[in-house]
C-alpha cells in the first residue's frame, strides 16, 4: 500500500509536484502566450489595413494620395512579374541590399574599433570627441549630396552613406560599453600580471560586446536607410530610384509596394542578427525581457 507524497506548508498538506508536470505546464502556457501575441499581430493588421481599405472605399480617405491596399498588392504583382523600367525588381533588390551589407559591415567595423579605442583612452577621447561630435552633426542627407558629388551614381556612395549612419550607432554603443566594464575587475586583471592588450581582449571587449551587437538591429535599419536614400540623391538602380519615380508619377502604390519589400527584408534579416546575437553572447544568462520574447 503506497501514499501519495506530499508537502507540509503551515498546517496545510498539498500533493509534491512532479518536475515533468511542471515542464509541460511551462510549455503549454509558453504555447498559449504564442498563440494569443499572434492573434493580436494578426488583428492589429487586420484592422488597420481593413480600416485602410475602407476609408479608401467610402472616400474619407482619398487614395490617389494615399493609396490603397488591393491596389498595392496590385502594384507588388506587377512589379515581380513586369519587372520596372530600370530592371528585373530582383536586380534593383540585389542592388538596394549589396549597398546596405557593404555600408552595413564597414560601419560597424570602423564604429566598433573606433569605439573601443576612445572608451579606453580618455586622452583620445578628449583629443577627438569634439571632431566626432561636428561630424555627427552634419545631416546626412547633405553628406549623401557630398558623396554623389565626389563619387558619382555608382555603389560607393551609396555604401559610404550607409557606411557613416551605422557607423555612429555602433560607435556609440561601443564607447559606452567599454565605459560600463567594471573597473575593479580591470584593475584585479592587471594586479595579476595582464597586459593592456591582455585586458582588452579578455576583459574590455567581451563586456562591451553585449553593447556593440545590441546596437547592430538599430544599424540595420540605417544601412538600409542610408542606401535607400542615397538611391533617392542619384542612382541608376535600385529600390530608392524605383520609390523616386514613383513619388514623381504620383503612384502611392508602387512606393507602399517597395516599402513592402523593404519591410520584408529587413524582418527577415533582424532574424539572422537575432540568431548571431544568441550565438555570440550565449555566456550571458537571459534577462527578463529575453526570457518572455518569443
Amino acid at each position: 500500500m503506497t501514499t501519495a507524497a506530499t508537502n507540509h506548508v503551515g498546517t496545510h498538506v498539498y500533493p509534491k509536484q512532479n518536475p515533468v508536470d511542471l515542464q509541460a505546464a511551462a510549455r503549454r502556457g509558453a504555447q498559449r502566450r504564442r498563440l494569443w501575441i499572434w492573434a493580436g499581430r494578426i488583428g492589429v493588421a487586420v484592422i488597420v489595413f481593413g480600416g485602410w481599405q475602407l476609408f479608401t472605399e467610402l472616400g474619407w480617405v482619398d487614395k490617389f494620395f494615399f493609396g490603397q491596399p488591393t491596389q498595392i498588392w496590385e502594384a507588388l504583382v506587377k512589379l515581380f512579374t513586369e519587372g520596372t523600367s530600370f530592371g528585373s525588381i530582383w536586380e534593383n533588390i540585389w542592388i538596394t541590399m549589396q549597398e546596405a551589407l557593404y555600408g552595413f559591415v564597414a560601419g560597424t567595423l570602423a564604429g566598433g574599433l573606433l569605439g573601443i579605442l576612445l572608451g579606453s583612452n580618455k586622452y583620445l577621447s578628449a583629443v577627438m570627441g569634439p571632431y566626432i561630435r561636428i561630424v555627427n552633426s552634419i545631416p546626412r542627407i547633405v553628406l549623401g549630396s557630398i558623396f554623389m558629388v565626389a563619387f558619382g551614381l555608382g555603389m560607393f556612395p551609396k555604401a559610404l552613406l550607409a557606411a557613416v549612419l551605422v557607423f555612429f550607432v555602433v560607435f556609440f554603443n561601443a564607447f559606452q560599453g567599454v565605459r560600463e566594464v567594471d573597473q575593479n575587475l580591470v584593475a584585479n586583471v592587471r594586479v595579476l600580471g595582464a597586459s593592456p592588450l591582455q585586458v582588452a581582449m579578455n576583459v574590455t571587449i567581451p563586456s562591451a560586446m553585449t553593447w556593440i551587437i545590441a546596437s547592430f538591429h538599430t544599424a540595420l535599419g540605417f544601412a538600409i536607410i542610408g542606401a535607400l536614400v542615397a538611391e533617392v540623391l542619384g542612382a541608376q538602380q535600385g529600390l530608392g530610384l524605383i520609390i523616386s519615380q514613383a513619388q514623381g508619377s504620383f503612384d502611392p502604390d508602387t512606393v507602399f509596394a517597395c516599402m513592402v519589400i523593404i519591410s520584408v527584408i529587413t524582418l527577415a534579416a533582424e532574424y539572422l542578427i537575432g540568431l548571431l546575437e544568441k550565438s555570440l553572447l550565449k555566456w550571458r544568462p537571459p534577462n527578463r525581457s529575453e526570457a518572455a520574447s518569443i
